[in-house]
């Protein structure tokens, strides 16, 4: 039971997060204001150190999270996990703002901050699916019953088995399959031919063989011997030099996993294991200790509230001459008596609560008996505000220009969580809580507020309703008054309830006449609502780019890699779907495109997003909607039953193939037939219902943006990624990595780098396509034989078409006009008018400072 001890790796681990926390709140929070920065590339390198901090605590606080076992601890990083997830969205958010573009790069920054370049990556959590790991099981069951249901996985296996074949290639199978048969009887015979001509010359030679002196023929032996052992070291160890060196790649030695990694992965399943039996635990104690706090601390707590609040009607009657109101559930109730203020002070709070009503109330009868000449004099008055508030600020925009770090929605519930951990586990003794269960003092002290919160609320209907009888006892008079007054309060209820009707005709339900499982099986059976593949994002292989920096400082733009793509996909897909409270905080975004040429891995990234969040997938695309739902009313319906049961079975991703088809300039011939312009006007009244608490994205993907009209396609798609080619150290990696999942054995014959530099200007869809062509089961059974060569690839590799530099110039074209690209392209063109302002002041100042040195010159003479 090691694995929960509190003084294991993990609680360290805690402890090094939350004092690297400290550290980056206190930079967040300086005791004196900064100053506006002006200098962008200060701004840039500021927001990217907090980014890796912060991508360095989030990490630590995962593993802890996934791993300790204690629940009210689990809760407690959890807390912050949250917090500092989302302000990583928003750090990034504020890069994206700063430099007009979606791909950033950290080389200076790592490299100052000793960092490596795995260390951003961002992780993900492995909460996201394990926590709801049973209610994934049920929606799986429930597809694969209603797929079954309707024939769907008949239809497969007998497209999968029934092929048909025409006449020509029919034949030609049967050609190629008779003469390898010939040949093979050919191969036999002659082979048989050959064995008989050996045997008989080896006959007709048998001469008497010469004897040589034993001491000459072990020293031919020794010879031979040691040369070919000696050659045999020499090859070991120029391989072994070549792999250390990187030249060469590893031979696949060790395909299953070590002693240590089975041990680590048991650990790991058993730590989870007693998560739950300690969760188990934790949730019956909260019920128990709930009870318990009720039936022993309840009474008293009622009888010591009712003393205290009747003491007040005293002392209040006493210093006021009259019983005062007791306040509203609103206004806290009885919360507000025992505020840390004196009976007069409560008193007139509650007095000038109703002054302020009663003034309303003659207000709202004034302004109705008025013309409409307090409106025009009251519009007046706003135009002066207004004015004069935009004088001030032009006024003091001379002195606040620069640039300042906006207010976060995420960095005081860090706070909170930060400030929680000190107070409560900092300096707490767990040496005798070895087995990490539940603290029930904790648990005790949360309940006890619970149960005091609920006993107040019993008490003030009590308590109200005897106020009561006193007045009517003693002071009939105020009684009636204060019936006067609940009467208009019911009226203003009354127009609140008129003022609402607007809301309520938005928000029309066309399917409320049916259950969530009928449109869920309804969706299932017109194949609008499918599984997504289960693949992780880390299978989409890609290298980090090392002259991103470099290139930018040039002024040239460099191409993003795919780990920058990776890590785009993790910040505004998997992060804010997984987490409801990051969602609701977070920079909303509802939309998402993913744009590159076709093989690149869109689809693979849509499929990735929902493993890895557990989210469902809805299939929106044209092709897909070809000949379903005619007509107008049917494709809201649809749309409407789409989001409806995406959002009760939320995380959802809606997914729109050839999205560029919806908004095509032109509709070609051949796909008029489609209509694939149908989602054009109801996509977007429909993404205006998205809230910040739907967790739903809808994701495009496009091989021909600029088919599509930009400005609606760029209305809808507010946030764009472009996906490019693989560059070489891509392509090195993909090499690799795909031909070790083949099955083939990576010798010193197989040139990668070669086959990554030949490559150039493919695709991931190219090379996995050649590699799959390469290694079929027969070559593979001959490596041992025949080892596998660059030049295998080639071929596969030319029957397909790359994609070309006008193609992908293409892109940038496109990517240039969209509105962030063309914020870049005006900063761009600002920063240079700057440069070339400052080299004619220069100059100028020169010309100057020379003439003047001329004259003190001529002086001198």
């Amino acid at each position: 039971m090691a694995f929960v001890h509190p003084e294991n790796s993990y609680t360290r681990m805690w402890v090094q997060a939350h004092g690297a926390l400290e550290d980056l709140l206190v930079d967040e929070h300086p005791p004196t204001a900064p100053r506006p920065l002006k200098d962008r590339l200060q701004v840039f390198q500021g927001l990217a150190t907090f980014y890796l901090k912060y991508l360095q605590i989030f990490r630590s606080l995962e593993a802890v999270y996934d791993q300790i076992v204690h629940p009210q601890k689990r809760r407690m990083v959890r807390h912050v996990l949250d917090g500092v997830m989302g302000r990583i969205l928003e750090l990034k958010n504020e890069m994206v703002e700063l430099e007009f573009s979606e791909f950033h790069y950290f080389d200076d920054v790592l490299q100052d901050l000793k960092l490596t370049p795995e260390d951003l990556e961002v992780p993900i959590p492995q909460y996201f699916v394990r926590e709801k790991m049973h209610v994934l099981r049920d929606r799986e069951k429930m597809l694969a019953h209603v797929m079954a249901k309707g024939g769907h996985i008949e239809q497969v296996e007998q497209e999968l088995s029934v092929q048909t074949m025409c006449l020509e290639e029919a034949v030609r199978v049967l050609q190629v399959c008779e003469r390898a048969r010939q040949g093979r009887l050919r191969h036999r015979f002659m082979k048989e031919i050959r064995q008989a001509e050996e045997e008989g010359s080896q006959a007709k030679s048998q001469t008497p063989i010469s004897t040589l002196d034993p001491d000459q023929a072990a020293t031919r032996i020794q010879k031979v011997w040691r040369g070919y052992s000696q050659r045999k070291r020499t090859r070991r160890e120029r391989l072994e030099e070549m792999i250390f060196l990187g030249m060469v790649p590893p031979e696949q030695q060790q395909q299953r996993p070590s002693v240590a990694q089975l041990k680590a992965q048991q650990v790991e399943t058993t730590r989870r294991l007693v998560q739950e039996e300690n969760e188990a635990e934790y949730q019956r104690a909260l019920v128990s200790i709930k009870e318990s706090v009720r039936a022993v601390d309840g009474p008293d707590l009622r009888e010591t509230l009712q003393e205290q609040i009747r003491q007040w009607f005293i002392e209040c009657r006493d210093a006021t001459g009259k019983f005062p109101d007791f306040p509203n559930a609103e206004d806290g109730g009885s919360t507000a008596i025992f505020a840390q203020k004196t009976p007069d002070q409560v008193a007139a709070e509650l007095a000038v609560k109703e002054e302020e009503k009663e003034k309303k109330r003659k207000d709202n009868i004034n302004k109705d008996k008025k013309g409409g000449k307090d409106r025009k004099d009251q519009k007046k008055d706003k135009k002066r505000k207004s004015k004069q508030k935009k004088g001030g600020k032009e006024e003091g925009e001379e002195e606040e220009k620069g640039w300042k770090m906006p207010p976060s929605n995420f960095l005081p519930t860090v706070v909170e969580g930060n400030k929680m951990y000190k107070d409560v586990w900092q300096g707490r003794d767990e040496k005798q809580n070895f087995l990490q269960r539940f603290d029930a003092q904790l648990v005790r002290e949360e309940k006890r507020l619970e149960v005091e919160e609920e006993v107040r609320v019993q008490v003030d209907e009590l308590m109200r309703q005897e106020v009561k009888n006193l007045k009517l006892a003693v002071d009939r008079e105020k009684g009636k008054k204060k019936k006067k007054g609940k009467k208009g309060g019911k009226k203003k209820k009354k127009k609140g309830k008129k003022g609402s009707k607007k809301k309520k005709k938005k928000e029309k339900d066309l399917t409320a006449d049916r259950t969530l499982e009928s449109l869920y099986e309804e969706l299932v059976l017109e194949g609008f609502l499918i599984r997504p593949l289960n693949i992780k994002l880390s299978e989409y292989i890609g290298e980090f780019s090392y002259l991103g920096t470099t290139l930018r400082q040039a002024d040239i733009e460099p191409m993003p890699s795919l780990s920058d793509v990776r890590q785009l996909i993790a910040l505004y897909g998997i992060l804010p779907l997984g987490s409801q409270s990051v969602h609701q905080k977070a920079p909303l975004m509802k939309t998402l495109l993913l744009a590159g040429p076709g093989g690149v891995g869109k689809r693979m990234l849509v499929h990735a997003l929902c493993t890895e969040t557990g989210a469902n997938l809805f299939n929106l695309s044209p092709r897909n909607l070809a000949g379903k739902y005619p007509g107008r009313s049917c494709l809201q319906y649809l749309l409407h039953m789409v989001f409806k049961v995406a959002r009760q079975l939320q995380p959802s991703v809606i997914w729109i193939g050839d999205a560029e088809k919806t908004f095509y300039k032109k509709v070609p011939k051949l796909e008029k037939e489609m209509e694939p312009k149908r989602l054009k006007k109801d996509l977007v009244k429909v993404l205006k219902s998205v809230k910040p608490e739907d967790r739903v994205l809808v994701i495009g993907t496009s091989r021909r943006p600029f088919d599509a009209d930009l400005k609606p396609f760029c209305k809808v798609y507010r946030k764009i990624i472009l996906i490019p080619r693989p560059d070489y150290a891509s392509r090195l990696v993909l090499w690799r990595e795909l031909l070790c999942g083949g099955g083939a054995r990576l010798t010193p014959s197989l040139d990668l780098s070669s086959l990554a530099k030949v490559t150039d200007g493919y695709t991931q869809g190219h090379i996995l396509q050649a590699v799959r062509l390469v290694l079929t089961p027969r070559r593979l059974a001959q490596q041992t034989t025949r080892p596998l060569t660059a030049e295998e690839f080639i071929p596969p590799l030319a029957r397909q078409d790359p994609v070309y530099k006008e193609e992908e110039e293409a892109f940038k074209m496109w990517y240039g006009k969209t509105p962030l690209g063309k914020k870049r392209a005006r900063a761009a063109k600002a920063i240079e008018e700057e440069g070339e302002s400052g080299k004619d002041k220069d100059k100028r100042g020169s010309g100057k400072k020379t003439g003047k040195e001329e004259k003190s010159k001529k002086k001198n003479k």
